[in-house]
C-alpha cells in the first residue's frame, strides 16, 4: 500500500523550509500513519533532498501530521535554480511512500 491510498497531502514552502502536511482520509488511519509514517522514514524516503532536520507534529483531533523538513529547498524557492523542488513536489512524492 501507498500513503496516498489513505491519506492526502497540503504542502507550503518559506525560505529553505518546506512543510507537508500528511492527513488521513479516516481517521481510523491515523494510528497507522502515526506507525509507519515517522520522522526517519520521511527523511529516508526524501533523500538527499532534504538535507537538514525533519520534525513531526501531530494532530491527532484532526487525523493528521505535519512535517517541516529544514534545509530542503536547495537554499530557497526564490533562490534556487533547479528546477521542480517545491513543496509540493515533495509532498506528492511523500504520498507515495510504502506503508
Amino acid at each position: 500500500m501507498e500513503l496516498w491510498e489513505i491519506a492526502h497531502s497540503r504542502s507550503g514552502d518559506k525560505g529553505n523550509i518546506s512543510n507537508i502536511s500528511l492527513i488521513a482520509y479516516e481517521k481510523a488511519d491515523y494510528e497507522l500513519l502515526k506507525e509507519k509514517v515517522t520522522v526517519e522514514r520521511v527523511k529516508q524516503w526524501l533523500g538527499k533532498q532534504v538535507k537538514g532536520e525533519v520534525k513531526r507534529y501531530e494532530l491527532p483531533q484532526l487525523g493528521a501530521f505535519n512535517f517541516v523538513l529544514y534545509d530542503a529547498l536547495n537554499g530557497g524557492v526564490t533562490s534556487s535554480t533547479s528546477l521542480d523542488k517545491h513543496g509540493k513536489s515533495l509532498s506528492s512524492f511523500l504520498l507515495r511512500m510504502p506503508i
